[in-house]
């Protein structure tokens, strides 16, 4: 609890205690702790001195938010039209299988969480996997394993 609070704070001191920073305060918090727990949205609620559903509302409205923990690594996976005509829901059945979760889960032992969107503008390269924020175009199942084994290597699995 202390450190969630400590991550508030200094998310605050950052932004400053003003309802116009509840956005990037919110963002700062999932950053440091991969998820947002609900203590977290009552400190910014009280800090900011705005009512915790205004937080809510804004911590479930953008899909980047999470109130659910997540794993450490993020797999996101492109099912927008040109990805999806590119095999984007094999990637994600593969994906799945691999990891046995479904998309928005996140494995038991915390390190990875599988995700879906519409659309990340790279279209002529799908289908696209994107893990922690590095691109894998033109994927293909056989080459998911080796992309996921990356991640479980410098997860120490």
């Amino acid at each position: 609890m202390q450190a969630e609070t400590d991550v508030v704070e200094r998310s605050i001191r950052k932004y400053g205690a003003k309802k116009e920073a509840i956005i990037p305060i919110l963002q700062d918090i999932q950053s440091d702790l991969n998820w947002l727990p609900e203590e977290t949205l009552k400190a910014v609620a009280d800090r900011l001195e705005v009512p915790l559903m205004e937080v809510y509302g804004v911590a479930t409205f953008y899909r980047t938010l999470s109130l659910k923990p997540r794993g450490k690594h993020i797999v996101t996976v492109c099912v927008g039209t040109a990805c999806h005509v590119r095999g984007g829901q094999r990637m994600v059945d593969q994906i799945s299988r691999e990891l046995d979760i479904s998309p928005g889960e996140t494995t038991q032992d915390m390190n990875f969480t599988l995700e879906t969107v519409n659309c990340l503008g790279c279209c002529a390269i799908g289908p696209i996997v994107v893990v922690d924020g590095e691109y894998y175009g033109e994927m293909t199942t056989r080459k998911v394993k080796s992309v996921l084994d990356k991640y479980r290597i410098t997860s120490g699995e």
